[in-house]
């Protein structure tokens, strides 16, 4: 089993824990209460999937005293070799993804410019 590491999650995961953590309403039917997931449900299903995204094990998590709520520690879930080529896989796709949208940016600047050249 790895060693228990540290993590720091972004603004956005942090708001997605802290909406899963809200009460949830209850509707009551007939004496039969209707609920959509209780609120332990929801955090853990939010941070089921913050492990997935992340790597680590999320029935591991704890706080690390004297930080901010996005930092946290776990056991990954992942080997060192996963997590390296994961870690690349993204990067590549981040790469590919940037110039897909630098390339429509230059198509887009150019028409215009045929445009204005026409004139």
């Amino acid at each position: 089993m790895y060693p228990r590491i540290n993590y720091e999650m972004t603004e956005e995961d942090l708001k997605k824990i802290l909406k899963a953590c809200k009460p949830t309403p209850v509707m009551s039917f007939d004496g039969i209460n209707s609920i959509g997931g209780s609120q332990q449900e929801n955090a853990n299903m939010a941070w089921e999937a913050l492990g997935k995204k992340m790597g680590f094990d999320y029935m591991t998590v704890r706080p690390i005293e004297g930080k901010k709520m996005q930092f946290f520690s776990a056991v990954p879930s992942e080997t060192e070799l996963q997590r390296e080529e994961r870690v690349k896989q993204e990067a590549e796709e981040k790469r590919v993804t940037e110039i897909k949208r630098l390339e429509d940016e230059i198509t887009e600047c150019q028409n215009k410019l045929n445009i204005l050249c026409k004139r």
